[in-house]
């Protein structure tokens, strides 16, 4: 099996694409792409590869019916630098090989991620993890950004202060905030990999992850366009229904009202908006 190469992808190798204020994702390498997909599916009854149109209706296949294991014979690493805060929610995920900078060996850089005016807004009164969709008034803004910036600022000094009179880097950090920016080269297959973009790109996952996973997927799709469509189409933005769900949406479906009441109800019916 030959080398699997995708020039779309190779043009942006090591390519550092911006994300937040001071933050970026970074193509490293890869392994395999949609043939491969195809390949692996195809192994157990000898078939090779067929046309575009047949490769791309069998990945839709795989990707819709849940047959998951071609999509693990791909794989990504990507450098990543992000906030402490944002790294935190990432490595929920553990189906990735990580390799972080350490503070015990290395001196943090004086890095802080600090949130543009439109994205600081109150807490939602209907999701107890998040914010509201529309910012604060812009001189509350300046006022935030303000505070946050000088709190960011005297972290660093007491950090710098402590390495200054030779204090071990491992004790010099403790104080920094979550807001210091982290590096890690990350790498996970592509059926994780949709896992994690799929919850991460999800509206109720926080702004700022979500920000990185777009850019994630942006990549994606140069290098298996084919499983990415799929996964859009079958995905994003999907619902899955259970068994009283869907025995609800036959009976809606012949004219008869929704026979589930109160949250299980108002669930349902968010799920059909």
């Amino acid at each position: 099996m030959a080398h699997c190469t995708v020039p779309e992808a190779d043009a942006v190798l090591d390519k550092e694409f911006k994300v937040l204020d001071k933050g970026f994702v970074r193509l490293v390498d890869y392994f395999g792409d949609d043939s491969r997909i195809v390949q692996a599916a195809r192994v157990s009854y000898g078939e090779g590869t067929k046309s575009y149109r047949q490769d791309k209706g069998l990945i839709d296949y795989l990707l819709r019916n849940d047959h998951t294991s071609p999509f693990e014979q791909v794989s990504f690493t990507f450098h990543i630098k992000m906030p402490i805060f944002v790294a935190r929610q990432w490595v929920r995920h553990r189906t990735a090989k990580v390799n972080e900078i350490s503070g015990r060996y290395s001196v943090m850089k004086n890095e802080f991620y600090l949130p543009a005016g439109r994205d600081i807004a109150l807490q939602s009164e209907d999701n107890k993890q998040g914010r509201q969709n529309e910012p604060v008034s812009a001189d509350l803004q300046e006022e935030v950004r303000s505070i946050l910036a000088e709190e960011q600022e005297r972290s660093y000094e007491t950090y710098q202060k402590l390495l200054d009179k030779g204090i071990a880097r491992e004790i010099a950090r403790i104080n920094l905030p979550l807001s210091l920016y982290t590096e890690w080269y990350w790498q996970m297959d592509l059926h994780n990999l949709f896992h994690f973009l799929r919850l991460r790109m999800d509206a109720h996952a926080q702004k700022e992850i979500r920000d990185y996973a777009s850019v994630i997927f942006d990549i994606v799709k140069k290098v298996c366009p084919m499983a990415a469509e799929s996964f859009e189409k079958h995905r994003i933005g999907g619902v899955t229904f259970s068994r009283e769900e869907v025995a609800a949406l036959k009976k809606m479906l012949q004219g008869e009202d929704n026979p589930l009441t109160g949250r299980a109800g108002e669930l349902f019916l968010a799920k059909l908006k």
